[in-house]
């Protein structure tokens, strides 16, 4: 048997590089040997996509894209199909998975300093990974034609209709329709098993080579290239296999149990992970009183929904995304890892992460003044985060700090003006107390106390 196999890989070898891949990409790829913990959620995305696509191309076999059928396809998955129901939830359950694993992998870029030089390209291929994502649940939820999904869809639809000139030929040309209906839903499904799937499956290839041809990051922020032995290998670097896939191995062990409790036992999560509306056929005549989009995307929907304009309110949705692009020229910091970068830097990611948490459970929640307010607030500490980030990248002097609060204080205070309303006084003076306190924090305080802003000395390998 050992003889035959050999001979198969030789045969194989010789029409096509597979022994070249697996040594280039796994077992002569030298990792850095001081992983953690927030290594684990690369290979737990990859995971996650692969239990998609497996999952998805079951639940295609038996789904019907028309909207006269497509709820009771769902329900005869659910309820007639041999273990359907299981393929099903393993699909609603395995993306919202996917998005934690997502965001949990882009805060460690962020953390260790993953998007500066030279891993720029991975960054952005990353980034463009995560926009596929997204339009890839986008289009995939109106797919159950449930209340949720048709009303989500004719919502999230009609904000391209806010973009001028362009918006509304826009809107009608990815509806299909003057309204959410049978040829939405067929192009929804052409997108969302198809088309994106394989330009996320490209981008992934492109995001995995990438990473391979300047070689991963580690939480010191340590180039292991520019130290190596005779032999040419890494000194601090190690085969990732077997050694990191025996690591990643028993992450995916760990991941896959708290995916099966999920599975098993509260699929819907709550409400949070497949909405009760959703159980219910899509009615154009009845709208459901909250219309909500899933959790992953009501961060960006509290940003939306706290500007009363429309418009505004898009490019600034738009913009909260986009900007992940251009973090690799905005934050210009010489030290990458968290490990020694300053507290003022520790201090304002901490922050970043709560405020796109809370700006989170404000986009479930229903609209009141209160919340829509604190949704304003929030949405500008999170562009202020990178414009800190950007500011405090390099040496700055003092004066140019104040100039800098100066013209800040001058843009907040016209935004006020122009949505001033006397019935929320209260409410929007108490609520400036957040931009005062964010900007005296991030902005003030290494004028105060230069200390806040030391970073350490980085080591010259691995620790």
């Amino acid at each position: 048997m050992k003889a035959l196999l050999s001979g198969l890989l030789e045969w194989t070898d010789a029409r096509f590089p597979l022994s070249k891949l697996w040594n280039e990409h796994v077992a002569q790829y030298f990792a850095p040997k001081n992983f953690n913990f927030w290594y684990f959620f690369g290979s737990l995305a990859l995971l996650m996509l692969v239990l998609q696509i497996l999952s998805g191309i079951w639940l295609a076999m038996y789904y019907k894209p028309d909207a006269e059928e497509a709820f009771r396809s769902v329900e005869f998955i659910m309820r007639e199909v041999e273990w359907g129901w299981l393929i099903r939830y393993m699909h609603s359950t395995g993306a919202s998975f996917f998005f934690i694993v997502v965001y949990l992998h882009m805060y460690r870029g962020v953390m260790y300093g993953s998007f500066k030089k030279p891993r720029e390209l991975i960054w952005i291929l990353g980034v463009l990974i995560y926009l596929c994502l997204m339009a890839e649940a986008f289009f995939g939820y109106l797919l159950p034609w449930g209340q949720m999904s048709y009303w989500g869809a004719q919502v999230i639809i009609s904000l391209f209709g806010a973009l001028p000139f362009i918006g509304e030929p826009l809107a009608l040309w990815i509806r299909g329709d003057f309204v959410v209906s049978d040829a939405t839903l067929n192009r929804f499904y052409s997108l969302h098993v198809v088309a994106l799937p394989l330009l996320l499956l490209a981008l992934v290839v492109a995001h995995i080579q990438a990473l391979h041809e300047v070689g991963s990051n580690n939480p010191d922020g340590v180039e292991i290239k520019k130290k190596k032995d005779a032999a040419g290998i890494p000194m601090d670097g190690i085969p990732f296999h077997p050694y990191y896939t025996v690591k990643d191995l028993m992450g995916a062990a760990v991941c896959l149990f708290l995916f099966a409790f999920v599975l098993f036992l509260v699929p819907e999560f709550g409400g949070w992970f497949l909405e009760a509306a959703n159980f219910e056929p899509a009615d154009p005549l009845k709208t459901p009183e909250h219309i909500l989009p899933v959790w992953y995307f009501t961060p960006y929907y509290a940003i939306l929904r706290a500007i009363p304009d429309k418009l505004t309110g898009v490019i600034a949705m738009g913009a909260a995304v986009a900007i992940f692009l251009f973090l690799p020229w905005i934050d210009r910091h010489p030290v990458k890892s968290i490990r020694y970068r300053s507290l003022l830097f520790k201090f304002l990611l901490i922050f970043f992460a709560i405020t796109f948490v809370v700006l989170g459970y404000l986009g479930t929640q229903p609209p009141t003044a209160g919340r829509a307010e604190l949704g304003l607030r929030l949405g500008e500490a999170y562009f202020a985060f990178f414009l800190v980030l950007w500011w405090y990248s390099r040496e700055r002097s003092a004066g140019s700090t104040w100039t800098l609060l100066a013209v800040l204080a001058i843009v907040f205070a016209v935004v006020d003006a122009i949505r001033w309303d006397p019935d929320k006084a209260a409410l929007m003076a108490l609520s400036a107390l957040l931009p005062l306190i964010y900007f005296g924090l991030f902005l003030v305080g290494p004028l105060v106390s230069p200390r806040l802003n030391a970073s350490r000395e980085v080591p010259e390998r691995v620790t």
